[in-house]
Formats: C-alpha cells, sequence, structure tokens
C-alpha cells in the first residue's frame, strides 16, 4: 500500500453535505485535495465526520465536471462550447427575449441550499431586481417549507430553538419522522451517547430504523405508523396530554395565548384522538401512545428532534403545528435540553429559507407586500420592486406546462430527477422556451437546457452556509474554481448582462450587504466569523457573538406569545387500493447523499451501490418475490424497477427505498400531491404495487427461503 500524500497546506472550511455542517481541514498538496479530517474547534461536530464529509470529496475534480460554458439554440441539438463572456450574453439575451415575448413575470429563478448564503442571497436578487418579479424559489421547498409555516405559526420561528449539544441536558428525546443515524450522523452519534447516559428515547417513524435499534441505543418506545398518519397519531398524544392533565397549565398561562390553547385542548380531546380510536388506524397499540405520550410530558427536559418524515406530507404543516403545540403544552422551550428542532438535510438549507429564496418573503422572512420592508430593499438596490408575490416552483412548472412560464435560471439543482411527478416536470421543462443551469455536472435537467453554465463546488468558493441549528460558519476556498469562477461570481456577470449594473470585490461585501437588509444576520462579517468561529442567528446588537437558545423569555411574535393551532386530521388522497396495496415510503442511507451526484462520484458508491427496494417477506412471499430479485414498482403515476430485499425494518403493507440514482426514477412514482399550506411534495405516502419481472426458471413462490431477511 502507497505511504499517504504529505499536505503541504491546510483550510478549515465546511462540510457541505448534510445540514450538521460539519467543520473540517482541507489538506492540500500540489493544488489538490489528499485529505479531509473533521476540525476538532468545530462548534457543532467537535472533531467528528461522517463518512460522507471524511471521504466523499473527489468529486470536485471528477472526469465528469462542466469545465467550460455549453450552449444551443435548441435541446434537440448538440452542445457547443463557448467562452464564458459569450455564454453570458446568451444567457441573458435569451432571458430577455422570453420576457419581451411574454411579459416580465413569466420567467423565474431557483437558488440551491448546496450554495453559499451569499450566493442564495443573489440569486434572489437577480429576479427580484433584474428579471423583475418573485418567481424565485429554493430546494427547501421540497424539504423543510412546512418548517417555517409550522413553527412560525406556533413559536413565531421557523428553526431549530436549540444548539446541537443542548441535547446532553435533555432526559426525554423524542424523534419524529428522522433517522439521525444514518441522515445526520454526527448529531446522530451525540444523540446516541446522551441515550446511553441514560436518557430515554423516543421514536415516531413508519420504519425501524438505526435509530430505534443499535448496540447500547435503544428506543423505548417505537410508534411504526401507518405512512400518512403523522397528525392523527400526534393529536392523539396530545389527547393524552391534555385528558390526563399533563400539560404546564403555569406556562402555558405565562408564555402563551390561553384561549388558543383552549381551543386546541377542546379539538384533541375530542374521542376520534383517543388512542383506543386512532391506535388501530394508524396500526399502532394504543398503550404504546399513552406510554409515549406520558414520557414526553414528564421531562423534566424532552427535546423534539423531527425530519422529512414529517414535512414532506400532505399534511406537512400541519404535523409541525402539532410538534409545536405539544411543546408549547408541555412547557418544553427557553431552555437548555428542550425544544422543537427540524433536522434538516443539505449543508445550507437553513440558508435557503432564510434569505429570501421563497417568492413571498425577502431575506430574514419578511413579506415583499409589506410597504415598509419593500422599501428598505428598494433602497438598498436601488430598484422598484414588485410588490405580488411570485411562484412557487410547482407552480412554475404547472404555469409551463400550461404555456404562461417560458423562461428559467437554475443553480445547483436537478428538479427532473429531485422533484416529484418526474413526467410533468419534463413535460413543464420541455414547454419551457429558454433554460439556464448552472451546475457542477451534466444531469438529467441539463436535457432540457438552452446554457449549462459550469458550477463551483463548496471547495472552490468563499462564503458562508447556515446550519440546522442557524450556525454560520465560514466557507473557505480550497482550490480554485475549475472552470475559473466561483457561482456569485457567475451570477453577478448575468445581473450586469441583463443591464443592472453592480460589482463586489468578494464574497466578504455580499454578506455586508446582506446583513444590512436582514435583521437576524444584522453582526455577521467575515472579521466576526474569523474571531469567533461560527455564530448562530440572530447575530445582532442584543447578541453581537449570536444566540445559542431562542425563545427564553418571549417567542417573536408581535405580542411575545407562543399560540395553539387547530390541528385536525385530514386523511391523504393517497391511499393504498385493491390494485395498488403497499404504500411507499422513502429516506436516505448513511454513505449516499440526496441525489447522489456528489458521492455517486466517490467511493462510497462501494457500499451502495444502487437502491433497492425493501419488503417485508410476508408481502414479498405473497406475491412469490425472492430475496434479491428484480421487481417492477408501479404506482398511478409511473413505474420503474429495483432490487427486491427482505427486510424486518418495515412492517406488512409498507415498502421502502432510497433515492441517491438517478436510474432508479424513484421519482417517477411519485404524485404531485402536496402540502396545503406550501406545496412540499408528499414523498412519504404512494400508493404502488410491487411485482417480479421474470420468474426464474424452475423456482416457485414456494421454494422462497423466509429466512433470507435483512435485519
Amino acid at each position: 500500500m502507497p505511504l499517504p500524500l504529505q499536505p503541504e497546506r491546510s483550510v478549515v472550511t465546511v462540510c457541505a453535505y448534510c445540514g450538521v455542517g460539519c467543520a473540517l481541514e482541507a489538506q492540500t498538496r500540489a493544488g489538490r485535495i489528499v485529505r479531509m479530517l473533521p476540525w476538532k474547534e468545530g462548534k457543532s461536530n467537535h472533531g467528528h465526520s461522517c463518512v460522507k464529509g471524511r471521504f466523499a470529496y473527489n468529486y470536485y475534480n471528477d472526469p465528469d465536471r462542466v469545465r467550460t460554458p455549453l450552449i444551443r439554440d435548441s435541446i434537440d441539438e448538440p452542445w457547443r462550447e463557448a467562452s464564458w463572456d459569450e455564454a453570458i450574453a446568451f444567457a441573458a439575451a435569451g432571458l430577455r427575449g422570453v420576457q419581451q415575448r411574454h411579459g416580465v413575470r413569466s420567467i423565474g429563478a431557483v437558488s440551491s441550499s448546496r450554495c453559499t448564503n451569499e450566493e442564495i442571497y443573489l440569486t434572489q436578487k437577480l429576479a427580484r431586481a433584474v428579471f423583475g418579479n418573485n418567481n424565485i424559489d429554493n430546494c427547501a421547498r421540497i424539504c423543510h417549507s412546512p418548517t417555517q409555516f409550522g413553527l412560525s405559526a406556533t413559536i413565531g420561528a421557523g428553526a431549530a430553538s436549540q444548539h446541537f449539544d443542548s441535547i446532553l441536558q435533555a432526559d426525554v428525546i423524542l424523534v419524529v419522522g428522522a433517522n439521525p443515524t444514518e441522515g445526520h450522523p454526527v448529531f446522530g452519534s451525540l444523540l446516541k451517547r446522551r441515550v446511553r447516559q441514560g436518557a430515554t428515547l423516543l421514536v415516531i417513524d413508519p420504519r425501524r430504523t438505526e435509530t430505534v435499534s443499535s448496540p447500547h441505543c435503544q428506543a423505548t418506545v417505537h410508534l411504526a405508523l401507518r405512512p400518512g398518519t403523522n397528525v392523527l397519531v400526534l393529536n392523539s398524544v396530545a389527547h393524552v396530554i391534555v385528558t390526563e392533565g399533563l400539560y404546564r397549565e403555569a406556562f402555558v398561562r405565562e408564555r402563551c395565548e390561553w384561549p388558543e390553547f383552549e381551543r386546541w385542548q377542546a379539538l384533541v380531546s375530542d374521542p376520534r384522538y383517543a388512542p383506543e380510536v386512532a391506535g388501530p388506524e394508524a396500526g399502532l397499540d394504543p398503550e404504546a401512545i399513552r406510554t409515549l405520550a406520558r414520557r414526553y410530558a414528564a421531562g423534566p427536559n424532552s427535546a423534539i428532534y423531527y425530519g422529512l418524515g414529517v414535512t414532506e406530507h400532505s399534511q406537512g404543516s400541519t404535523g409541525v403545528m402539532c410538534l409545536g403545540n405539544l411543546a408549547l403544552a408541555c412547557g418544553m422551550l427557553g431552555r437548555e435540553g428542550v425544544g422543537v428542532n427540524p433536522l434538516r438535510g443539505q449543508g445550507n438549507v437553513q440558508g435557503g429559507s432564510c434569505l429570501g429564496s421563497w417568492p413571498h418573503v425577502y431575506s430574514g422572512y419578511r413579506f415583499v407586500s409589506d410597504p415598509e420592508v419593500r422599501a428598505s430593499f428598494e433602497a438598498g438596490w436601488g430598484v422598484a420592486l414588485d410588490p405580488e408575490p411570485g411562484l412557487r416552483l410547482p407552480n412554475m412548472f404547472d404555469a409551463a406546462v400550461g404555456g404562461d412560464f417560458r423562461g428559467i435560471f437554475i443553480m445547483g439543482e436537478d428538479p427532473v430527477q429531485s422533484d416529484p411527478n418526474q413526467n410533468h416536470v419534463i413535460a413543464a421543462m420541455r414547454n419551457m422556451e429558454f433554460v439556464v443551469l448552472q451546475d457542477l455536472y451534466r444531469n438529467e435537467t441539463s436535457k432540457y437546457a438552452h446554457v449549462l453554465l459550469p458550477g463551483s463546488s463548496a471547495l472552490e468558493k468563499d462564503g458562508t452556509f447556515t446550519n440546522a441549528e442557524r450556525r454560520v460558519s465560514r466557507v473557505r476556498q480550497v482550490v480554485p474554481p475549475l472552470a475559473g469562477l466561483q457561482d456569485w461570481e457567475v451570477v453577478v456577470r448575468l445581473m450586469n448582462a441583463m443591464g443592472y449594473a453592480t460589482q463586489y470585490r468578494d464574497a466578504g461585501e455580499v454578506l455586508l450587504e446582506l446583513a444590512s437588509l436582514t435583521p437576524a444576520y444584522s453582526g455577521l462579517s467575515f472579521e466576526l466569523l474569523e474571531r469567533v468561529g461560527s455564530a448562530q442567528w440572530p447575530v445582532d446588537a442584543k447578541a453581537p457573538e449570536g444566540t445559542e437558545v431562542l425563545h427564553l423569555e418571549r417567542f417573536p411574535r408581535a405580542n411575545g406569545l407562543g399560540t395553539f393551532m387547530l390541528t385536525g386530521y385530514v386523511p391523504t388522497t393517497e391511499r393504498s387500493s385493491e390494485r395498488y396495496p403497499l404504500l411507499l415510503t422513502t429516506g436516505r442511507i448513511l454513505t449516499q447523499y440526496n441525489a447522489g451526484t456528489q458521492t455517486r462520484r466517490s467511493a462510497n458508491s462501494q457500499w451502495h451501490p444502487e437502491d433497492v427496494l425493501e419488503i417485508s417477506a410476508a408481502d414479498a412471499i405473497a406475491r412469490g418475490i425472492r430475496d434479491g430479485e428484480q421487481v417492477q414498482v408501479s404506482s398511478r403515476f409511473g413505474s420503474t424497477q429495483l432490487k427486491a430485499v427482505y427486510s424486518q425494518r418495515v412492517n406488512p403493507g409498507v415498502v421502502y427505498t432510497t433515492f441517491h440514482h438517478a436510474e432508479s426514477r424513484v421519482n417517477a412514482l411519485t404524485s404531485d400531491r402536496s402540502d396545503w399550506a406550501t406545496n412540499c411534495p408528499e414523498y412519504k405516502v404512494t400508493a404502488v404495487e410491487v411485482l417480479r419481472v421474470a420468474a426464474p426458471a424452475g423456482v416457485s413462490a414456494a421454494s422462497t427461503q423466509a429466512s433470507e431477511v435483512l435485519a
């Protein structure tokens, strides 16, 4: 075995994978990265990292990288190489041409949570100040948009109330719709550490994940609910708390709107939500619901951590409100060891939410319809701004199919692979007249683009990320951009080419502009972060070095009080049937990340070379499916083929897969149903049927070995 190369230089930066935001030390030799080590001073990871951050970094110089701008007049033509100047001019002319033919609101933009805060801010500025509309969205739309809506409605802020280390003071840990052991492994190890120290672990999830059961860490209660019944189950938990008098009346009277509590109390007290009624409907033991409710309410410090298993439902926002209601009712906010905390899936998806990449709010979650707020941005940007909220990404696709939306700028996203109802997305992309994509590689979406601008990875740029605990950290350039420009520089060039004159010396200057217009970020600068390492927003005059725990004395609502939202259960219309009798749900695996664009180009693929379908032995045997056999998975919306793997992790009636490989086409199965409030797709519930692709000669269903089961 050759000796490892000795580094000549090291740079401390931030991992661009999940929302933990681990600090890493990138070591280089001769201008190439030779090693990635966890940084011991990192406040979110304390010298730990997972197999993605530690080993999956070679994607940055993969042979597939787009190194030269590409342009074409039609998606049916081959690409031709262009200079940066030619490509930017071509992109600007194409987008302006669409607006001239179809109106100012006929184009829009999408920003990426794999990009920095500064780049996200500039992309929404491009849409608003240059395109002249509010058609701007972010991948947070399809993951945690219900977090912003649901938590803002109840406790006033759509972000984690705690810092990660707060869990070390929790007595009870409730994990809902998340698998931090694989999705957020460094935080997952911190959670396990606290459980080994004696904390009680409660889990609500359809699947028996490693968070539920692993060496030296076992959940006291696991509610393996039927997919789509989150709100029913959480209301049943609330039913136990209010009917047994387990809520903290003094906290509710002092810190919350008491009349709203009484209305909520009346709702969840309804016999419909009694565990003896709700439990069978959700596939659960009523006594297990009661045990979980009593444990959470007893605390004394109970903390909630949740993920996409809550948000990616037709009642995703309602599910988040349920969690806010529970925490308020039991007084589990405003101190260490408690709180409601979304485990965000991408390195900067919190920044994507904070910094104006939604069509109805500017940075800092302030409404575009508010004249005073709008005036401050008009003064800062020097242009009049549209007061009308724009289109969300799903609405852009709908309008494109309808012929009203004709052009788009997409930075660092692959909606053809990532968004639901893939066939509908493809129809929308085909119907657009002009598509500009900025990304590291050619991907599924690039098949429908007219301009492909080379992107720069997080290892090639300067800026900041905001992680799942609201921590803003420095992203530092480790190697030069392979195509010569950082992403923020490309956006600035496009802005100028479209007639909006603006210049920045560096990304730090973009941060200063961002901070001047965003109250929670007002004290942030590169200089501060160099001095303190990282800081959790709000960073302002009251908290010049950041805020670890929110809601200590009041909630960020007009009257300073938390409130209770009515969370009636409305069953999803996506239900199993005679034709589609199984429910498909999806998730992640430890070694891969999201659509796999980066991790599939690393040695991590040796651990997870393909997506597989987990199915119970009972469901498989009933269909004559052998363990490891190729199967056809079909829904009302499409079909795909996957390898079936027997699993004890899913209950009969439920199947599960990951979505890390484009060839799996998992989103060909998913519907266009979405959360009632935010349009977050209902990825977690799809009715399907699973059938054998072909029967091996001489093999009968009876020969299937039920003992071949994935533990």
